[in-house]
């Protein structure tokens, strides 16, 4: 009995000694591996990181089977760096406060970037090379530079006028929808979504449209939305039903869709409805590139960085006016609708205050004056987060100022924002006099003043294109977003 006894005694201590063993093992696991992994996924803040644009198509990379599809665009995330400026302690009237604020907190300034992860190597000395890309060379960081790397986007925006290519789904003049399918007649489109109109225009008659979908390297679905608003048979609540009715149509007709699952198409919105349009095709949706001015991060329908952001322009033919910074006397300007918290926020905040002018209505008066006598122009969201405002701002010399948080803003690919804007986080309206002050003071103002002159170029739209202008900058856009592997 006694060895029995003994035998069983020493099979427990070997199991709990096995236990605690193996305890000791999993405890070490969650100690020591998964801090580890989590800091492998986290970004590295230590740099500026910059978007390195992609490399001009390869043609040996070309395969015949669309069972290796990827609906996956070579694009990387967005990365948002947050910069915490604390204000002096001096009293409220030192510091650009509002009058009665009380606020302890120091404004935190959104600068957005572009990261390509896969192409980029940020070396310990502060320099960046171009891993894959169009150049080798190693170049200092430049927060200053209207482009993230000139010399890579010129070289890449030759490329892209030799070889990019669209085919555009055909439809005759006597179609019964040719009103919402076809380019408009007006060489001069007008109004606040005039960006739509003036791209169907300019494609329509450019280089790059192809009459060989082989040799395509993008399908473009040529609605517009903007058109079914106001056409009776189709009208705000039949949009959903027409898109689902196109895309059904147009993957029976041809092969095109169905052998990327959309992928390799895309279509351009500017009116705000374009979000939802997508909801009974949310294959266009998920798979399609959206070339749309309401470009939040946050919206059901955005998914940032395959789809892009086309900036919201005015037409504005003849001479572009122009006015000395030392001659703009106002620090800022807003004047719009009160449609969104932000904009409340906004006057609420500095309706009294004798240097930033905000109004909380549309002037009755041309706003061209206050926006050539301001040193900055304000955007701040209404019922989205684009406005027309960034593109006035531009067009008349005046710093935009950004106040609409996670917003994909145009042509963020290729141009440096922070050389040229200001980008403050919306909880930050009460330091705004502050950061602007102090831009002043410290001259940075006018080395944005001087960015923004460089980039108009870039904002603005011409019956027939011109090199640079918007058109080609949406175009660059869409080669970047172009798939690496054609089907043949």
């Amino acid at each position: 009995m006694a060895p029995l006894v003994l035998k069983a005694s020493f099979k427990g201590l070997f199991f709990m000694t096995s236990c605690t063993l193996i305890f000791l093992k999993i405890t070490f696991f969650f100690v020591t591996f998964i801090p580890s992994t989590t800091n492998m996924m986290m970004h590295d803040h230590d740099h500026d990181h910059h978007f390195d644009m992609k490399p001009p198509y390869d043609q040996s990379q070309e395969i015949s089977s669309p069972d290796h599809i990827s609906t996956h665009h070579e694009h990387d995330e967005v990365l948002r760096v947050l910069h915490e400026e604390k204000p002096p302690s001096v009293a409220d009237d030192r510091l650009g406060m509002p009058p009665g604020n009380d606020s302890n907190g120091g404004p935190e300034i959104l600068q957005v970037v572009m990261k390509n992860s896969s192409q980029e190597v940020v070396h310990d000395d502060g320099h960046m090379s171009a891993r894959g890309s169009t150049t080798s060379k190693v170049k200092p960081l430049n927060n200053r530079e209207v482009y993230h790397d000139k010399d890579i986007f010129l070289e890449n925006y030759k490329e892209m006028n030799r070889s990019l290519k669209i085919y555009i789904y055909p439809h005759a003049k006597n179609d019964p929808f040719a009103n919402v399918l076809l380019p408009e007649n007006s060489a001069s489109p007008g109004g606040n979504y005039a960006s739509e109109s003036y791209f169907k225009i300019a494609l329509s008659m450019s280089h790059f449209v192809t009459q060989d979908p082989s040799e395509a390297d993008l399908f473009f679905l040529p609605f517009s939305i903007a058109s079914m608003r106001h056409d009776k048979r189709i009208g705000v609540g039949g949009i959903q039903d027409f898109i689902k009715d196109y895309i059904s149509t147009i993957s029976k007709k041809y092969p095109f869709w169905n052998r990327t699952g959309g992928a390799d198409h895309f279509y351009v919105a500017c009116h705000s409805i374009g979000r939802t349009a997508m909801e009974k095709a949310p294959e266009v949706r998920i798979n399609a590139i959206q070339v749309v001015c309401s470009s939040s991060y946050f919206l059901a329908g955005y998914t940032a960085h395959k789809d892009a952001s086309i900036p919201q322009i005015w037409p504005r033919p003849g001479v572009r006016p122009s006015r000395h910074p030392s001659k703009r006397e106002m620090l800022a300007f807003y004047a719009g609708a009160m449609n969104s918290r932000v904009r409340e926020s906004l006057v609420r905040t500095w309706i009294n205050d004798t240097e930033i002018g905000v109004h909380q209505k549309r002037l009755k008066t041309p706003y061209s004056e206050s926006l050539l006598g301001s040193k900055f122009c304000l955007h701040a969201k209404g019922f989205e987060v684009n406005t027309a405002r960034i593109g006035d701002a531009i067009y008349y010399g005046c710093v935009p100022v950004v106040l609409a948080d996670h917003y994909d803003l145009p042509f963020a690919d290729i141009l440096n924002w922070r050389s040229f804007a200001v980008i403050v986080l919306t909880e930050d309206i009460a330091y705004l006099k502050t950061i602007l002050k102090k831009s002043v003071d410290s001259n940075e103002y006018l080395k944005l003043q001087k960015n923004v002159i460089k980039v108009q170029k870039h904002f603005q739209w011409h019956s027939k294109p011109v090199d640079f202008d918007t058109f080609y900058m949406v175009m660059y856009e869409l080669w970047l977003r172009r798939n690496t592997i054609r089907i043949l």
